[in-house]
């Protein structure tokens, strides 16, 4: 019978650990498991994240979640940490991993500033004419619902997110929004709009 040496054995299994730690996230694991070593540090293991900044995941539609991560992992949707995280994730996990999370119940949430609320309510129920800006109804419903692998849902989300969301696609920093729709909406918003309508839709439900 042969001893291998306990250094090398040692050595070979950090070896093989950190192998695996760098490959995609498994294949054959649940999307559960999936979720967990990838997406719960920043949105929480049932989708209801606890920053402001990262956007609740719980209740979305799982062919928007698939889509949004195929964009970051192909790079046409820019963020360097999503980027890094999607590249964790293999592909065939990604439609997974949009169901999980559209399966997990979204808690309720309400805006902050009655303000900002009532300015948001004029804008998304009925648009503004002037800037020839559509109401947000028209695509997302009256709750903000959304229309499952067209438009995601956006009721109940922060705040704070949809403003930076709303701003990068009025700057083109995100610009992977189908035939322009969002920049070309975003475009005709000032600050003060981006940030009354998004205080509104954080209160839908």
């Amino acid at each position: 019978m042969r001893f291998i040496p306990l250094l090398l054995v040692v050595a070979s299994v950090g070896f093989s650990a950190t192998t695996r730690a760098a490959e995609p996230a498994a294949n054959g694991n649940s999307a559960e498991q999936t979720v967990a070593k990838v997406c719960a540090a920043c949105h929480a293991a049932d989708g209801n994240s606890v920053i402001p900044t990262n956007p609740v995941l719980a209740g979305q539609h799982a062919e928007y979640i698939a889509k949004q991560l195929a964009n970051f992992k192909s790079g046409e949707r820019k963020n360097p940490v999503m980027t890094g995280m999607a590249a964790l994730v293999a592909p065939e996990d990604i439609k997974k991993i949009g169901e999980y999370f559209q399966q997990q119940k979204p808690k309720p949430r309400s805006a902050k500033d009655p303000e900002l609320v009532k300015a948001g309510q004029q804008i998304y129920r009925g648009g503004i004419i002037a800037k020839g800006v559509a109401a947000c109804t028209s695509c997302h419903g009256p709750n903000g619902a959304g229309v499952p692998a067209q438009f995601p849902r956006i009721g109940g989300q922060y705040a704070e997110y949809t403003t930076a969301q709303l701003m990068a696609f009025r700057s083109g920093e995100r610009a992977n929004d189908p035939n322009k729709m969002m920049r070309m909406v975003a475009a005709k918003l000032s600050d003060a709009e981006i940030k009354a309508v998004a205080e509104y839709m954080s209160g839908l439900h």
